[in-house]
């Protein structure tokens, strides 16, 4: 299984476990999972797409690919089809006896998007070789922390006005993800499956007029009235979307040009072989949003390891290593282990103590640039592990019951942390608090400088909060 800390992977997997199979999966970042409830009954081996495959691939009999490189760089569609090939060669090098590939919906026929054009080109290589590929197609997946549900959930209950684009009248057939799930099981377990590309919807075909008026109805919200304006483009719609919904805008982006394409399932070639899908259109999102205001949400689309949040750039040989910081420490009289849990519930409705209002000027100005911006909020309100996000950061390191690291995915000029260290004293705790940042080039000191006044307004108060609410057990 590649890709299973993301959004599908890390919910296929306890239904592969559910059925005896015995799952073995490749990784960038295994400290992601260490926190999976089906941590302990799968092999995990570090790596990436790019690297050698065969201790992954060794007697491996169905190899699943859950990777989407979507907006990861300039170059990511490119980028995506050479992984594509080093995976089937690795494949084919190892016995390997099918390849199991979740692609998205669209006619080869019609002028597909970038996003869409790049999941077919996938699939064709994947498919190039001596291998059984099954590809199934997907159209737009209903799933609490899904990308395409996410930005359906956040633009409907923001906006009780919208003035969209021609696509919204673009007919699509949304699947829940139940029904993912069941047919990439089925793919994977059905032995005689014929090879192919398989596509897979829901029940219903609507449009995304018809998508967000059946939503609103399903929230409880007021009629929400659209206004179809010519002039929208892709670009302009990816910034409105980046600015409303936890969606970036470069994620964003490829997203809204496959809005355009007409997404519906052809023929019957995938009820025939693998079974008719079970959810209506309305029962997911009934149970999306149960899961979404419940806040349990297994996975989302940000679990992923993309660096759609993070523009690198290379620095100039003069500027150096220079990393800046902002060092604050404080006693507290509690023990290390109340003050971490303190520090753990960090942002999102607990926000960050001072300066609140900078934090949203901040978080606004982050969205308005293409970030995440401070609307993704937490996963859990309680609890960090590695891999989630908190507003626009996301933790690097939560090693209970001493240190959490947050690493900046806004737009920067450069890369930040935000840390917590605790120690123990004889009477309690000691905490010490950094903000790391490593500038690039010269626009990067400036940024630093230029903020730094407010440093003195958010850094203080932050740490002083958190050590007021631990020894209050608030």
């Amino acid at each position: 299984m590649t890709g299973a800390s993301g959004y599908v992977g890390g919910r296929l997997v306890p239904e592969l476990l559910s059925r005896d199979i015995e799952v073995r999966c490749l990784v960038r970042t295994p400290a992601k999972l260490e926190v999976a409830p089906w941590r302990d009954q799968v092999e995990i081996i570090p790596g990436d797409l790019s690297g050698p495959l065969d201790r992954a691939l060794q007697d491996i009999d169905v190899a699943v690919y859950l990777v989407h490189g979507i907006g990861d760089g300039p170059d990511w569609a490119a980028q995506e089809s050479r992984d594509a090939e080093h995976f089937r060669l690795a494949c084919e090098a190892a016995g390997v006896k099918r390849i199991v590939y979740l692609g998205g919906m669209g006619d080869d026929k019609s002028a597909l998007s970038v996003h869409l054009r790049s999941r077919h080109a996938v699939g064709e290589v994947l498919a190039n070789g001596p291998i059984p590929v099954i590809e199934l197609r997907a159209a737009v997946i209903i799933g609490s922390g899904s990308a395409s549900f996410e930005m359906l959930r956040y633009l409907v209950e923001v906006l009780p006005v919208m003035v969209t684009p021609k696509w919204v009248k673009t007919k699509s057939q949304p699947i829940a993800i139940s029904d993912v799930l069941h047919y990439m099981v089925e793919a994977i377990t059905m032995s005689d499956a014929p090879a192919g590309v398989y596509e897979i919807g829901g029940p219903d075909v609507v449009s995304y007029a018809e998508l967000m008026a059946l939503y609103a109805k399903e929230a409880g919200l007021n009629k929400r009235r659209l206004i179809p304006v010519p002039v929208l483009t892709p670009r302009l719609s990816s910034h409105w979307v980046g600015i409303v919904t936890p969606v970036p805008a470069q994620l964003a982006r490829p997203l809204v040009e496959s809005l355009v394409n007409e997404v519906i399932v052809h023929d019957e070639k995938t009820i025939k072989t693998f079974g008719a899908p079970k959810r209506s259109l309305q029962e997911a999102i009934h149970l999306a949003l149960g899961r979404s205001q419940s806040n349990n949400v297994p996975t989302t689309f940000s679990d992923a390891d993309q660096q759609v949040f993070r523009p690198y750039a290379t620095d100039p040989r003069w500027a150096g290593g220079t990393e800046l910081q902002d060092l604050r420490e404080r006693d507290a009289a509690v023990s290390v282990e109340d003050l971490y849990q303190t520090v753990s519930r960090i942002g999102g409705a607990k926000g960050w103590y001072s300066g609140g209002w900078l934090w949203y000027l901040r978080g606004a100005l982050d969205r308005i640039w293409g970030g995440p911006g401070m609307r993704r909020g937490r996963r859990d309100p309680d609890n960090l592990r590695v891999g989630d996000f908190v507003d626009f950061w996301r933790v690097t390191e939560a090693s209970e019951p001493n240190k959490i690291c947050l690493h900046a995915e806004m737009r920067l000029p450069g890369d930040a942390w935000l840390e917590w260290e605790i120690t123990p004293t004889g009477t309690g705790s000691h905490i010490v608090q950094r903000a790391r940042f490593k500038p690039r080039g010269l626009f990067g000191r400036a940024y630093w400088y230029g903020v730094m006044p407010f440093h003195f307004f958010v850094f203080p108060g932050l740490l002083k909060g958190l050590v007021r609410d631990a020894e209050s057990g608030s």
